[in-house]
């Protein structure tokens, strides 16, 4: 008598020894191996059009050739790596090229520091500062916020999963409404003045006022661009600092290099990630009008807020796509396109809206459970999206901006087939 044996898999080693914490690699269950431009391909060939880019830090593309050759000539050249805070040529060269291609032009006069390599580093140091200028412990944060996971970053944020991962109360914050969160049925602003103005409203008066010009993790929720000036106007009348998170949103994500430009508004603070260092290479920085600039030597630090190759990568971005205006007009023309596109899928099935800025676009989906399905369906068919939004029923794109016209053509063709399967 022959006995049968049930088959085994054996685990991979992503899941026998990588922490059950891993989310992206559930989503797209594959293993990369390559990535040029706005393609990847994993370890059998197959490629992906990559409709992610890294959440944002990838504007460039995978691999740029441009920052690719002047990150290859500085390391081969033994050129500095880590330097802590120390002055070295790489850093000159990227706080002059900055200062010339980003804050003059935009008649901005900002402080710069480097906090550490993430977004959640940058907002932390725009926190601490806030406060320590002001003396006041409170912030206040928008409704569906995202500005990222470490103790204080998360306690401006509003999803409530990612809140409980903290283990203990996140304090001294306080929700307010975010742009359209009652759709137009209370007056901007109405609730938040009055607390202020109401000694019996319970509220601390604010140190700080912390927002996203688009919420990105929170559903590609736009703020008008009339509400970002009331918001700045308010806290310039009340003494409160205005912290804008271009994290996610700034580098040309929604077409000018910051986000708020299009509100004509001038924050206090700014934080800045992701593709700041041009080539997905790890860094930060805190932009801070010349007055908050309080800091006593070394009393906010960090061990890799000097990496040098990003310095490199970095400068080569700014001097090769912002000395002129092409990458902001082709980043507002594709956008419009992926909105055109859009609005064909929002008129077609019901239940479908779609929102966004520049190149990152949102399909909307009344059944929330239709825009993993949606996402699901364009990994199948080789191409990256996720969503986001509180119930996850937002498809989010944050394509390259240096993708083609003809790759976007490819990507939306298998996000509209995929929206046409889900909803019909």
């Amino acid at each position: 008598m022959t006995t049968f044996k049930p088959t085994t898999i054996e685990p991979t080693i992503f899941e026998s020894l990588e922490s059950e914490v891993r989310s992206y690699s559930r989503q797209w269950p594959t293993v990369f191996e390559t990535a040029k431009g706005a393609w990847l391909r994993d370890e059998d060939g197959k490629e992906y059009l990559d409709f992610f880019a890294g959440a944002g830090a990838l504007n460039y593309g995978h691999n740029n050739p441009v920052l690719k050759k002047a990150l290859i000539e500085y390391i081969a050249g033994d050129g500095i790596t880590h330097s802590l805070d120390m002055a070295t040529v790489a850093k000159r060269r990227f706080l002059e090229t900055f200062a010339m291609k980003v804050l003059e032009p935009r008649g901005l006069d900002y402080k710069v520091q480097f906090p550490g390599p993430t977004g959640a580093n940058t907002v932390e140091a725009a926190l601490k500062l806030a406060r320590k200028v002001t003396g006041r412990e409170s912030i206040i944060n928008f409704t569906n916020a995202f500005h990222g996971m470490t103790l204080g970053a998360l306690s401006v944020t509003g999803n409530a999963f990612k809140r409980a991962g903290a283990g203990i109360p996140l304090v001294h914050t306080t929700p307010m409404p975010f742009d359209n969160y009652f759709d137009g049925v209370m007056e901007d602003f109405h609730w938040f003045e009055r607390v202020l103005d109401d000694s019996g409203s319970g509220l601390n008066r604010p140190a700080a006022v912390i927002v996203e010009t688009v919420q990105g993790e929170g559903g590609v929720n736009v703020a008008r661009p009339e509400w970002l000036r009331a918001l700045a106007d308010l806290c310039s009348r009340r003494g409160i600092l205005l912290i804008v998170d271009d994290v996610q949103m700034g580098c040309g994500r929604t077409g000018p290099f910051f986000s708020f430009e299009v509100a004509g508004i001038e924050p206090d603070i700014v934080t800045l990630s992701k593709s700041i260092g041009g080539y997905g290479m790890p860094m930060a920085l805190t932009l801070f009008k010349p007055e908050l600039d309080v800091w006593a030597p070394g009393e906010h630090n960090g061990t890799f807020r000097g990496n040098n190759p990003s310095f490199v990568t970095a400068q080569v971005a700014l001097e090769h796509y912002w000395s002129d205006d092409r990458l902001e007009v082709s980043t507002l023309e594709k956008g419009d396109k992926i909105h055109a596109e859009f609005s064909k899928l929002a008129d077609a099935f019901d239940g479908v809206t779609t929102r966004g800025r520049g190149l990152v676009q949102g399909l909307a989906f009344e059944n929330a459970e239709s825009a993993g399905k949606v996402c699901q369906l364009a990994f199948d068919n080789g191409l990256l999206t996720e969503t986001s939004g509180p119930t996850d029923g937002v498809v989010k794109l944050l394509p390259p901006l240096t993708i083609t016209d003809e790759e976007l053509d490819h990507g939306l063709r298998i996000i509209a087939d995929a929206t046409a399967t889900v909803c019909s």
